[in-house]
């Protein structure tokens, strides 16, 4: 999108950070399902004090693994970007929080990950998604 105020390439920098949200929360979800397994994941939860972990780790899985293919296919954004906020808010408060916000125990990573789902969610997918190409297809008809 271009105009006169600096924000030429506004939809391509939500690209950017879209596509490589989603191959980060992707990547997570995948490790969920492949290394730890439902049962590994909802046991780890558990040992959280993550309530009803066995419901909560199907969430999270569906929510990194089909949410980053989304984002970086630039889809659903708005719905994922705040199942993802509500992931990383999760893991903030069960996982993270005693850890203070750096450190190797620090919780910098999932807040990044909040607050970039949060502006996706709010601003879009930006340019280059099947969002976009479908709407141009649907326009042109």
């Amino acid at each position: 999108m271009r105009t006169m105020d600096g924000t030429r390439y506004r939809d391509y920098g939500l690209t950017i950070l879209r596509v490589g949200i989603g191959i980060i929360f992707f990547a997570h979800g995948y490790m969920k399902i492949t290394k730890m397994g439902i049962d590994g994941t909802a046991g780890f939860m558990g040992h959280l004090g993550i309530p009803i972990p066995g419901i909560i780790a199907w969430y999270v899985i569906i929510a990194e693994t089909v949410g980053g293919i989304a984002l970086i296919l630039g889809i659903f954004t708005l719905p994922f970007g705040i199942a993802l906020v509500i992931d990383m808010a999760g893991a903030i408060y069960y996982a993270k929080s005693s850890g203070g916000l750096l450190g190797p125990k620090g919780f910098e990573l999932e807040l990044s990950l909040l607050v970039a789902s949060a502006a996706i969610a709010l601003a879009g997918p930006g340019a280059l998604s099947l969002r976009q190409l479908v709407s141009r297809r649907q326009s042109n008809e």
